[in-house]
């Protein structure tokens, strides 16, 4: 979210990528929900994207990737609906959400929405920023309690194909509630836990407490002008995980470029105790969602992350 010149929205573009990431989701999902089915890796890429386009003259065939749209969908949009109905609530000028499509593995690069007036306070950018994560996060929990349910255990699935899902810290810790005595590894998710998994890593992107990400509003609002000093830290950790997963570094050049400055807000009063307690339970919510190598690649010699 950031904010820009005042102005009318275009329900037609929003209709239109709207549409689009619905396609561009179902499709991703049906072909999650033929390899599920079939016990294959749960990304192929190469063969992922004929069997997509194989779909798109056959559309019948999407009907499929529902389940994991659906969810995806769900979740995206409780997030910036969030937002959006926070600023609502302020008389904060803001757009509808943007959502972006893409024909990707996953389907999509998110959504976002734009402010498109002052924020009076730092309370209002506060409840304006935490809102969307943590809706968003309210709707992940019950995608991922079917999911698992839906799930299965298939021996070494996780050594087969090009990429693997590395877990966040809810999904390890329920995948083990789920699944007593069996490798996490080895737990092949439903597409509805993988639209979980994808709910995760964007409320995870978006909670990096850095520039103008809902993290980054967070941690203004809370700390005022040591918002410089905190996302710069931010940026620098990122560095060093980028050994680990290198789009971290991707990340880091970003946000050092374009991600440690802030628009200044005047009121300046406290937050107050229970704005301080909801800050502990977003720390909360980051952690459990965070991963330090959200994909994971295979090869010959073993696991590189």
């Amino acid at each position: 979210m950031s904010p820009e010149p005042a102005s009318r929205d275009r329900y037609w573009l929003h209709i239109l990528l709207f549409v689009l990431a619905v396609y561009t989701t179902t499709a991703a999902g049906a072909g999650l929900d033929f390899n599920f089915r079939h016990n294959l890796p749960a990304w192929d890429l190469e063969r992922d994207f004929a069997r997509i386009w194989r779909m798109t003259l056959d559309p019948s065939r999407l009907l499929a990737g529902l389940p994991y749209s659906a969810t995806l969908m769900a979740i995206l949009l409780a997030h910036e609906f969030g937002h959006w109905l926070a600023c609502r609530y302020y008389r904060v000028d803001a757009s509808l959400p943007y959502f972006l499509p893409a024909p990707t593995f996953i389907g999509t690069f998110g959504a976002f929405i734009r402010f498109r007036s002052a924020v009076r306070s730092r309370r209002e950018l506060f409840d304006i920023a935490v809102a969307g994560p943590l809706a968003g996060f309210l709707f992940v929990i019950p995608a991922l309690g079917l999911g698992l349910a839906l799930s299965k255990y298939v021996p070494g699935i996780s050594k087969l194909g090009e990429i693997h899902a590395g877990p966040p810290l809810i999904l390890w810790l329920l995948e083990h509630l789920t699944f007593p005595g069996v490798p996490t590894a080895d737990v092949y998710l439903h597409p509805i836990a993988r639209a979980a998994w994808v709910g995760l890593l964007a409320t995870a992107l978006n909670l990096l407490p850095a520039g103008q990400l809902d993290g980054g509003h967070i941690v203004y609002a809370m700390f005022g002008d040591r918002h410089r000093m905190i996302s710069t830290t931010m940026i620098a950790l990122l560095v060093p995980l980028g050994f680990v997963y290198w789009p971290w570094w991707v990340w880091a050049a970003v946000l050092f470029w374009w991600g440690r400055r802030h628009f200044s807000v005047v009121d300046h009063q406290p937050l107050g105790p229970v704005r301080e307690r909801l800050f502990i339970v977003v720390i909360a919510v980051f952690v459990l969602s965070f991963m330090p190598a959200p994909v994971m690649y295979n090869s010959e010699q073993g696991w590189l992350r």
